[in-house]
Parts: C-alpha cells; structure tokens; sequence
C-alpha cells in the first residue's frame, strides 16, 4: 500500500473511497484529501487517537513535480466528496501553487493545514523560519523522502544518468536537515545515506508528526 504512495500516478486515488449505497452513511464523517506523501504519518496518527470518524484519499506525491496541478486536482476530490461528508480536510500546504490551492479552498468550503509545505507543518511554522534563518541553504528530508530517495529525488532530477548535475543543482547547499516524523534506525541510515549522496553534511531533527495530528483530530470551526 505504501509502496504505491511514491510510484502512483494522475489518476485512481491510493485510498479511493467507496460511493456506492446510501450517502447518509458518512454523515459525520471527515475526509482528510492528502498528498501521498503523508499517507502513513494520518494512518498511524488516526489509528494512535482511534480517530474512527476519518477517511483518507490521497493524490499522488509526484504532483509536487508539477505543483500547477495540485490545485484542479484538490479541486476535482472535493467536488467528488463534497456532498458526501460532513467536512473535507485537506492535508497538503501550498506546496508551490502560489496561493492558488488556497482559492480553491475558499471556492469550496473545505480547510488545509497551516504553511507553506509539510517541512513547515511538521517542525512548526515559528521553528522553520528559525531554521531557514539560520541556514538558508538547507535541503530538506521527511520520513518520505528518506525513504523514496531515489524515486522521488535522484531519478526525477537525472542523478542516475548524470551525476556531473549535482555540482550544479547542490552547489549552493550547505547541508542535509532530517526532519524525522518517527525514531527508525533504519530511516536515520537511509537519510545519511542521501546526504552522502549529495555530498552535504547531515543533521537530524526529530519532529514527530507536528501541527499534522492536531489538524486531522480537529473540530470543525465555529
């Protein structure tokens, strides 16, 4: 299930949800439309606070290669769900669609986590301006990207087949920040692995799940 996370593509949903038969069955209920990316940190998240009311659909990862998609994307889900549930959360930031996932947020009703990307959400927003101020040129890793380096960095970037790239993608970068959704050994030496990779020093910091768990067990606002 998770494996397909990275590799799905435009189109069925990693979690499609079931339509037929009475739509007063989800009355009550909360869909949470995600990137794919945080599918296993609002699966562990809802199952540790038995959030039983949640249902999860997510949009594939990779949209962040073309984030001029997202929006519309967003768009369809909700208008598939919209009349379905009694509330739709959308868990993604603006993720480089320049205010315009945000428009169709107040087209349609339905509310987003806080910030500009999960790097914000997860190590809060006060924090990762603190740490963009400190050192601006940081490239980031969440559990995800530890753990699809290479499907979700190195491939869509040519690294493979051009290594001489990463002089010049990376010139500018001073180190690789870990932000870790959980305390897995093995996530940790895959991280490592990646800045070694990148040829970039290696920090970690361990975040747990952030303003993420608080926004999928929320009370709709007043």
């Amino acid at each position: 299930m998770f494996k397909e996370a990275a590799d799905m593509q435009a189109g069925e949903p990693l979690f499609p949800i079931e339509t037929e038969g009475d739509a007063a069955n989800k009355i009550g209920r909360v869909l949470v439309i995600a990137c794919g990316a945080l599918a296993r940190e609002i699966i562990a998240i809802r199952e540790q606070n038995k959030l039983d009311h949640i249902d999860l659909t997510c949009l594939p990862a990779k949209l962040h290669n073309t984030p001029d998609k997202i929006p519309e994307e967003v768009r369809r889900t909700i208008l598939m769900n919209n009349d379905v549930y009694s509330e739709i959360l959308v868990a993604y930031g603006d993720c480089g669609t320049g205010g315009l996932l945000d428009k169709v947020l107040q087209e349609t009703g339905a509310r987003r986590i806080e910030g500009a990307h999960c790097y914000a959400f997860f190590s809060g927003l006060d924090t990762f301006d603190d740490m963009e101020e400190d050192q601006l040129g940081t490239f980031y890793l969440t559990d995800f990207l530890a753990r699809h380096f290479q499907t979700m960095v190195i491939e869509p970037l040519g690294l493979d087949w051009h290594p001489h790239l990463r002089d010049m993608y990376f010139a500018h970068y001073t180190r690789l920040l870990y932000l870790a959704q959980t305390d897995d050994p093995d996530l940790e030496a895959a991280a490592r692995r990646a800045a070694d990779r990148l040829k970039l020093p290696f920090e970690i910091k361990k975040t747990g799940y952030g303003m993420l768990a608080p926004f999928v067990g929320s009370e709709p606002p007043k």
